[in-house]
């Protein structure tokens, strides 16, 4: 390694050290061990425009390991990201945009929010599936406007989480050759050395999934690492693994190779140690040669002219296919500006029906009805299509252009139509409901992508963690989950979702929508699609509910505001309120004319979405729920936590909040108390109360 290059990485190291020593508070080990692979990628490889964070064929960099923040944040800084000095001073304090662990959204150039281990690895691989799904749908002969790599550095810790394997098997066999990963095997993780719990070939075990991968003996070559790198961007048939044998806390005299240098500062002592180890001055902090800033700028710079051919190479391209440029300018524009002119004009209105549809099937149709003018829809289910509906019919299946055995087999339909190919928008995820949802986070993230997924309500604990990252970046990602009770039956408690409703109710800037019926369903992926910068939860019946009248009841389109008065009382004004979701407004309405008949005045109000509700006008929502109508009776097939915000110390709740059982769904129903009967002897009982 020449000089020059010593000083540079050294830059890398010491910015991230001085930050997490003057915070007193972070992850030095990461930045000093893995900062020469950092570089290479960075200045050699990398694919970037800082003063355009946002051009949309740049390279995708991850930092999945992102308690390793600081190096991503000196790296950003240096190439001239809109990150001063100031900021990396201020790291890991209030009001910074150089948190603890990176923030898609807060710091400029970071991708994905990463720190939970696994979720960025995963989220590459989404970033990989939007760039190959892209390039298939819109490259013509001499015009490749889609053409660029994601990026990652990923740790023990990464690979040791599930959704990470989850993630590497599903990128293997969709043979994402354009996703490259620098693993920072540095064989420690926070409470003792890798090798107590981490002990098999990882090598072996990627190129089993299918990945190609190489090892580079010693982190500090660098012409190791970019002959691995070069190496890995000439297999296109493959994701890549680099295992680079590090050190953690390189250089450190007292804690190389040591869980101390892993998650607490080195300390003044143990950084003056190091600098002089590694023959860097000890003082000042924060010391940027002007020759690394300069190395690192020229690195930056270098895309701005990538992204002037870029540009060029859209004009040649609009010039050639003006109907594919400009749809292809909408998926780059994304968000409710990016829809198509009547993307929503072939949505279905479902006729009043008693039998009526599962909320499921009527979901189905519609996201049928859009995807030919929604191109940016794309995803899949957890192995479940022929119980979620969410197959898209006729727009082919996400698949390997050469699928394994397809040849010998004869068959490269696939099971949706439209053929196996990389333009197909139907992703198979195979039974990974984790890595669904975090693919998906990095679907998003790219743009160009309005993905969904697909699986049973009771599974959404499978996903949590990369839903509750969906929400906190605000990406729109639309979750549609089915089965969404006890009335599914027979399955039992194991598949009977209960508190599910509530934990994610629980989740900040998560919009769950539990439509009544087929109408409802339409509207609520009306929201879905125009709700740019936040995840939507569909939650879906199994069973048939009835398409209610509308000429008789209140428009569908009232689950816009999250809760609407669906039926008022009659015979004048109303004695209790019947608040319902999903398949219990049914239940109320059938109340509601009981009630009638024993001479009480009840209201019935579909309330599909508390978060759409809460966001209305006070005005609108006492208009809902008078606040000196304090009779209210909530009714829905899930856990009571959360009701009585809306119910009051005066009003009751009929849910569950025990596990289900197994039997046909109506007598589950009718056991737990779900009958007219029932709802009505608490409806009394809340009449009373309030006398």
């Amino acid at each position: 390694m020449n000089s020059s290059d010593q000083r540079n990485i050294d830059t890398l190291r010491f910015l991230s050290v001085d930050m997490v020593q003057k915070a007193n508070s972070g992850h030095p080990g990461l930045p000093l061990g893995a900062a020469p692979m950092a570089y290479v990628l960075w200045t050699r490889f990398l694919k970037h425009h800082p003063a355009n964070p946002h051009w949309f064929d740049r390279d995708r960099f991850v930092l999945s390991a992102g308690h390793g923040s600081a190096l991503l944040y000196s790296l950003l800084h240096l190439s001239g990201y809109e990150l001063p000095l100031e900021q990396l001073q201020q790291f890991r304090q209030w009001d910074s945009i150089t948190p603890g662990h990176p923030e898609r959204g807060v710091t400029p150039g970071v991708e994905v929010t990463t720190g939970p281990l696994g979720q960025g690895f995963a989220n590459g691989v989404g970033m990989a599936i939007a760039e190959a799904s892209l390039a298939a749908r819109y490259n013509r002969p001499g015009h490749n406007v889609i053409d660029h790599h994601t990026y990652g550095i990923v740790s023990d810790g990464d690979l040791m989480e599930g959704v990470a394997s989850e993630a590497a098997s599903l990128a293997g066999h969709l043979k994402l050759g354009k996703l490259i990963y620098l693993y920072d095997d540095n064989q420690v993780t926070l409470s003792a050395g890798a090798d107590m719990t981490f002990s098999e070939d990882r090598a072996a075990r990627f190129a089993a999934y299918g990945w190609h991968t190489q090892t580079v003996d010693d982190a500090n070559n660098i012409e190791a690492i970019e002959q691995a790198l070069a190496t890995a961007r000439a297999e296109v048939h493959k994701p890549s693994l680099i295992l680079v044998r590090s050190h953690l806390g390189y250089g450190s005299p007292n804690k190389q190779d040591k869980i101390d240098a892993h998650g607490s500062p080195l300390g003044a002592d143990e950084v003056a140690l190091t600098k002089r180890a590694l023959g860097w001055p000890e003082q000042p902090a924060f010391l940027i040669p002007e020759e690394a800033r300069m190395a690192y700028a020229t690195a930056g710079a270098r895309g701005g002219h990538s992204e002037a051919e870029w540009r060029d190479r859209m004009d040649a391209y609009a010039q050639a296919f003006p109907e594919l440029a400009q749809e292809l300018h909408q998926l780059m524009e994304g968000g409710t500006s990016g829809l198509p002119a009547g993307w929503d004009a072939d949505i279905p209105v479902f006729p009043a029906d008693a039998k009526g549809v599962a909320t499921r099937t009527a979901a189905g149709k519609v996201a049928n009805a859009i995807a030919a003018k929604l191109p940016a829809l794309i995803g899949g289910s957890a192995d479940l299509d022929p119980s979620t509906f969410t197959a898209l019919t006729g727009f082919g299946d996400f698949q390997p252009d050469s699928p394994p055995g397809a040849e010998e087999a004869g068959d490269r339909q696939g099971s949706n139509g439209g053929g196996w190919s990389r333009a197909g928008r139907n992703i198979h995820f195979g039974v990974r409901e984790h890595a669904m949802a975090a693919i998906s986070n990095g679907l998003a993230a790219h743009g160009g992508a309005l993905p969904f997924t697909a699986t049973f309500l009771v599974f959404a604990d499978y996903l949590r963690p990369a839903m509750r990252l969906s929400a906190m970046m605000g990406l729109q990602v639309v979750y549609v989950f089915t089965h969404d009770s006890i009335a599914l039956g027979e399955d039992g408690a194991t598949h009977q979702p209960i508190e599910h409703l509530a934990s994610m109710r629980a989740m900040p800037g998560l919009v769950v929508i539990r439509p009544a019926d087929a109408n409802e369903t339409a509207a609520a992926w009306r929201v879905a699609v125009q709700s740019a910068g936040q995840p939507v939860v569909l939650v879906l019946t199994r069973q048939h509910l009835p398409t209610l009248d509308r000429a008789k009841f209140a428009p569908a389109d009232g689950l816009q505001r999250g809760a609407y008065v669906l039926s008022e009382a009659e015979g004048g004004e109303a004695q209790i309120v019947l608040i319902a979701t999903g398949s219990e407004v049914h239940l109320a309405l059938e109340a509601q004319a009981k009630l009638h008949a024993d001479n009480v005045r009840a209201r019935v109000v579909s309330m599909p979405s508390w978060e759409l509700f809460d966001q209305q006008s006070q005005e609108y929502r006492d208009q809902v729920l008078p606040p000196a109508l304090t009779a209210r009776l909530a009714i829905e097939a899930g856990a009571t936590q959360g009701w009585h915000r809306y119910v009051g110390t005066r009003g009751d709740v009929l849910g569950i909040d025990r596990f289900g059982a197994s039997a046909p769904g109506e007598r589950v129903l009718r056991e737990y108390g779900f009958s007219v009967e029932n709802v009505c002897l608490l409806a009394h009982a809340v009449l009373a109360r309030n006398a």
